[in-house]
């Protein structure tokens, strides 16, 4: 049988913006900022600069570099490798991951639709008030209807296929998002009070430091630039032979974490400036419920929230792109569907995982899974099991399958691999025992011990 021609970006642009904007997503806008401000502000950004630059370095180079020399998603790249039946194991779990994270994503993505709409129809004032977000998110109708709107979008894009679709979205976007995140920085950075916010943000407090800080940083990490969520190993599959393929990953790792921190600079100075810092701890709702309150009290907040909600919409967007693009390429792939089967598919099952999610606030409240709403449940399934287990995995293929010999003669026919130190200590002594970390704390965590809890 002959065999298929794979799509491929058209340019290093066009995968740099593409990697960049399945990089940037909630979790630089939404989760990042949250973090931040719960974990000491500088002392957490410090660290994260620390462990992007290394060890999330190294995870981007493994999987778009294997993605790269297989021209696989990663199903079959550990195939390619002959891996073991075991380790086979991980390149499913791989390719199974961005399908459950999709439909929840959606869910939240949908959220932002819903935000924005109220913001342009000159509402903003009414997403301040104190229990506007708990309204919404128990109404079945509304989360289902946002639900489904923000996935027919994604997958607009998806049918669009790889350079029509995602690299054209994406190139379009990604300088928008940019452009609007400045806009709103300086915004926020210039209000009275602000200058606190950033100090706190940028001024590491060695004080706060402590062991939840770097595994809440890890976590982070993985979150934001897409690691074991089988999205770098399909990227890297339709990267072309002769791009620097270290260059592009220091230009994601660049883009990506300029992104979170000008969206620590949005928020966190913001909540300064509105009410001296109180609200630091809203943790996850800090964007939906503190936010718009910060809004309604500057001059302007209804342009302004419009502005910040279709910045995070976008960013959303991409995101969902390249998390449903990675489960298309392995039907694709590995059960020889067409690309519109394959994304008829995809999107199926998103939309019935999604409803799940969405009614898990209302109709599904009930529904306990270890304590967990349905959202909440597949968001700990995914990041805080799946994923350090499907890194764990790479890292093993790398290092008893493949050779790092091997991915160094692949890196090195287009770049000079000046990091190789870093990425050779890394892959052979740190990763893994971090991976570790992340995964029995998480679970720890989540089962109760409250010393691990974060």
């Amino acid at each position: 049988m002959e065999k298929k021609s794979r799509s491929k970006f058209s340019s290093k642009l066009g995968f740099v913006l593409a990697a960049a904007g399945s990089a940037v997503g909630l979790g630089n806008i939404w989760r990042f900022p949250y973090l931040a401000a719960k974990y000491g502000g500088g002392i957490f950004l410090l660290v994260y600069l620390i462990l992007a630059f290394t060890f999330g370095y190294t995870m981007i180079m493994t999987e778009s570099t294997l993605g790269r020399m297989t021209e696989k998603s990663p199903v079959g790249a550990y195939k390619h490798f002959g891996a073991s039946k075991f380790l086979k194991a991980g390149g499913w779990l791989n390719a199974i991951i961005p399908l459950l994270i999709v439909p929840y994503y959606s869910v939240i993505g949908g959220w932002v639709m819903k935000y924005l709409f109220t913001y342009l129809s000159g509402n903003g004032s009414s997403a301040s008030k104190a229990d506007a977000f708990a309204k919404f998110t128990t109404s079945a109708q509304e989360q289902v209807f946002w639900f489904v709107l923000f996935t027919l979008i994604t997958m607009l894009i998806i049918f669009g296929g790889v350079r029509n679709g995602i690299e054209a979205v994406s190139k379009i976007m990604m300088p928008i998002l940019v452009f609007l995140a400045i806009v709103i920085v300086f915004y926020s950075v210039t209000r009275p009070g602000a200058i606190k916010g950033v100090k706190y943000f940028l001024i590491p407090n060695f004080s706060q430091f402590s062991y939840k800080t770097v595994v809440a940083a890890l976590g982070q990490m993985f979150y934001s630039l897409s690691i074991a969520m089988g999205i770098l190993y399909t990227f890297g599959s339709y990267m072309k032979k002769d791009i620097d393929i270290e260059k592009t990953t220091k230009q994601v790792e660049i883009f990506d974490t300029a992104i979170a921190v000008l969206a620590g600079l949005m928020v966190i100075p913001a909540v300064f400036a509105f009410d001296g810092g109180k609200n630091l701890n809203a943790g996850p709702g800090l964007m939906f419920v503190a936010l718009p309150k910060v809004f309604n009290s500057m001059g302007f907040g209804g342009f302004i929230g419009v502005v910040f909600f279709l910045l995070v919409l976008l960013a959303a967007v991409t995101s969902s792109v390249a998390l449903a693009e990675s489960v298309v390429s392995t039907f694709e792939d590995e059960l020889h569907f067409t690309r519109k089967r394959a994304a008829t598919v995809t999107a199926t099952i998103m939309l019935i995982l999604g409803t799940l999610s969405a009614l898990g606030f209302n109709v599904l409240s009930s529904v306990k899974i270890f304590n967990m709403d349905i959202l909440s449940f597949f968001d700990f399934l995914t990041n805080s099991v799946m994923m350090p287990i499907a890194a764990i995995a790479t890292c093993v293929l790398v290092l008893k399958v493949v050779k790092i010999k091997t991915i160094e003669d692949e890196i090195k026919t287009t770049s000079k691999f000046r990091r190789k130190i870093v990425y050779n200590f890394v892959i052979k002594y740190v990763a893994i025992i971090f991976l570790l970390v992340i995964l029995v704390t998480s679970v720890l965590g989540a089962f109760g011990f409250k010393m691990f809890q974060l």
